[in-house]
């Protein structure tokens, strides 16, 4: 009798460890699955920041030959606003007859100052004033 309570003893310790890894197995196997979802989320996830990251490139390399084109346009500027700057004292541009209308000079000013004739003197006096 003992015999047969020793085997049953070890039968229902074996259907226990049994089923305790067969638990075990299935809980794995879940985690597993999790594990390969999380997995797949986070590489969605690089590819769409790569591409964002990509986009931010091209839009800085786009930017940086704008800015290249806008320099090479600028550039020269200061050598040509030098240029007018140091022309005849005696052709002074409409721009340098505009200035002085808006620090008060009168009309016969600007004709013997600038050049201009006294209808483009008095054009200039009407402009800048109002």
């Amino acid at each position: 009798m003992i015999l047969e309570v020793a085997v049953i003893v070890l039968f229902l310790l074996w259907a226990g460890t049994l089923a305790m890894f067969m638990a075990y197995i299935r809980a794995q196997r879940r985690i597993a699955a999790q594990q390969v979802e999380g997995d797949a989320l986070r590489d969605q996830r690089i590819k769409d920041l790569a591409k964002r990251v990509d986009d931010y490139q091209n839009g800085n390399v786009r930017m940086g030959e704008d800015l290249h084109e806008l320099r090479a346009v600028v550039g020269p500027l200061p050598d040509k606003l030098a240029q007018l700057e140091q022309r005849d004292p005696s052709s002074l541009s409409f721009a340098q007859a505009a200035r002085l209308v808006g620090m008060g000079a009168s009309v016969s000013e600007l004709t013997q100052s600038c050049g201009l004739t006294q209808a483009e003197a008095e054009l200039m006096s009407k402009l800048h004033r109002s």
